[in-house]
């Protein structure tokens, strides 16, 4: 044998030690059209991405409580909310990135909405439509009514009105919106919708 193990260990190490040292005399220049290429597109790539998430609002088809017939009312042809896309409704929260809480929300039926969340594309935005919604309503002292949707999900956008109007949850879309796509700064942002801003969720 030629070689020991040993000694053809050191002579590799003494290899790349050589490899080393010669290529530190040899800088190779970047190639500025490319990396300036790939900067641009990631640019926009971030900007279309953007775009893309605050055009597509896809809101969930379910209701809990009165103000559902509010979101009936937000779908006929008065308010025409179809031009804006506000219309396309899912019935799969794998399929949806919007969440629209409407009625009172019960210490039962919270797992199933905090579960239905979970499920959703992200990212994903919730709208508390209605008092019950915000603040549990006429039966916010109740044993069973969670004070609010805050409890247990993070909130976008309040919509305020006892039940609330159709025009509300438009302003309400069309805010988060703005917020989606960064043309709202800060959470103390008003509008018809309601007050704007995002709140941890906590347990109940």
């Amino acid at each position: 044998m030629p070689y020991t193990k040993e000694e053809f260990t050191n002579a590799e190490r003494e290899m790349d030690k050589l490899l080393a040292e010669s290529s530190k005399k040899y800088k190779i220049p970047t190639n500025a059209v490319f990396a300036r290429l790939s900067d641009f597109t990631r640019d926009r790539s971030k900007f279309l991405t953007k775009w893309a998430h605050e055009k597509s609002v896809w809101p969930m088809q379910f209701g809990l409580a009165c103000c559902a017939i509010e979101l009936m009312d937000f779908g006929a042809s008065r308010i025409d909310a179809e031009r804006n896309g506000y219309l396309l409704f899912r019935s799969t929260p794998r399929q949806c990135d919007v969440m629209i809480v409407a009625g009172w929300v019960t210490k039962s039926i919270a797992p199933r909405v905090k579960r239905m969340y979970e499920q959703m594309s992200k990212p994903s935005y919730v709208i508390a439509y209605g008092e019950c919604a915000t603040s549990g309503g006429p039966w916010w002292e109740s044993y069973n009514i969670i004070q609010g949707i805050d409890q247990i999900l993070p909130v976008d956008v309040y919509v305020i009105g006892c039940p609330p109007r159709p025009e509300n949850l438009y302003a309400a879309l069309m805010k988060l919106q703005d917020k989606i796509g960064g043309k709202i700064a800060g959470d103390t942002e008003r509008s018809l919708g309601g007050n704007i801003r995002r709140t941890e969720s906590k347990r109940v």
